[in-house]
């Protein structure tokens, strides 16, 4: 038994813990893994062979993050492409966050296409997607993989389903009637799945508090719809993309609608240079840059009230071939290009 002295001691000791450890989820999306073992890329940790997805499992990983488009060729991350990426991840004990864009490619603030077989008016788009989500779900579950988190939309500050879902073009209605109907289909498909909704540069919080005040109306989307604000925080793409924005933004938007919160995008330069690049925040272009980057992100998370920060998301950090992951830095990945692990592969762990 512990004397008081002692037990006093271990209480002092946990409460100095860092709030990094109060993280629920420590996620990786590494969508590009099956695309690159078929270009023949392997990974080595500490100079053993191992499947990627493994490595990230054994250093803390629990959540994988895994995009899906609609189109059919798996190259393109197809549905069946993101079925078999998910029986993995869950094979290797990992929850699912599966994201959606709504696109046969990228979707991102400026591009949210329509798929080229779906309608193009609001009411067929409103079936569609309910449709097409809850098929989804259902054949995620069908598998033995159900959906733990799932992303209606990617980074869909300026609408989905580009024109109609435009917001530019029609205002916020027809995209707060696509996001009902698309968390209709998930909801009618599971009673357990957790809706995000996904946005770029959640430092912004002028941004982030417009669109929240404006997607809610009467009888299309509402606070019901939808469980966790996901965001993109990214060190090099806005000098103003600092942590003291990023906390100012997170607990307006808790404070104010009370959603549990993510960080479902982010990564940090491992080597290199960040070509005409100003980085947000002041750590080295290294691994220990990287570690830093995320432990700052996941202070903020866990300090969030309530308990509302559930996680943070590292994109893509094993894409060799793109290693500047569409920045203009030279790498942000853990591993170099002959797959060997990193000393920020610990990140995962360590950090989150």
């Amino acid at each position: 038994m512990l004397s008081q002295n002692n037990w006093q001691s271990l209480v002092l000791f946990v409460a100095s813990l860092p709030l990094a450890y109060c993280l629920t989820y420590h996620g990786a999306d590494y969508s590009s893994l099956v695309n690159l073992e078929n270009s023949g890329i392997t990974y080595k940790d500490s100079g053993t062979s191992e499947k990627f997805d493994t490595i990230l499992a054994n250093h803390g990983v629990n959540l994988a993050r895994i995009r899906i488009w609609t189109s059919t060729n798996d190259a393109d991350y197809s549905l069946d492409y993101g079925l078999a990426l998910a029986k993995r991840a869950v094979a290797a004990g990992m929850s699912l966050l599966i994201d959606l864009h709504y696109s046969d490619t990228w979707a991102d603030p400026g591009d949210q296409a329509t798929p080229s077989s779906w309608p193009t008016d609001l009411d067929g788009l409103n079936t569609e997607i309910y449709d097409y989500t809850n098929s989804l779900v259902t054949s995620f579950a069908d598998q033995g993989t159900p959906i733990d988190f799932l992303q209606i939309g990617n980074e869909i500050n300026s609408g989905i389903l580009f024109p109609t879902g435009e917001i530019s073009v029609n205002g916020y209605s027809p995209l707060s009637q696509l996001l009902h109907s698309a968390a209709n289909g998930a909801h009618d498909a599971s009673d357990t799945v957790k809706i995000v909704v996904h946005l770029a540069n959640g430092w912004d919080g002028s941004a982030m508090s417009s669109f929240y005040e404006q997607i809610f109306i009467q009888g299309e989307f509402a606070t019901t719809d939808f469980d966790v604000m996901g965001f993109s925080f990214y060190p090099f793409y806005d000098a103003a993309a600092t942590y003291s924005a990023l906390q100012s933004s997170l607990d307006n938007l808790v404070a104010t609608y009370g959603k549990d919160v993510m960080v479902v995008e982010t990564d940090w330069p491992s080597s290199g240079s960040c070509s005409g690049v100003t980085l947000s925040e002041d750590f080295a272009i290294s691994t220990s840059g990287q570690e830093s980057w995320v432990s700052g992100i996941t202070e903020i998370l866990a300090g969030l009230s309530d308990g509302h920060g559930l996680g943070v998301v590292y994109w893509e950090p094993g894409w060799i071939g793109n290693d500047g992951l569409g920045s203009a830095c030279s790498s942000n990945l853990v591993v170099d290009d002959s797959g060997n692990t990193l000393a920020s592969v610990d990140l995962f762990s360590a950090d989150m």
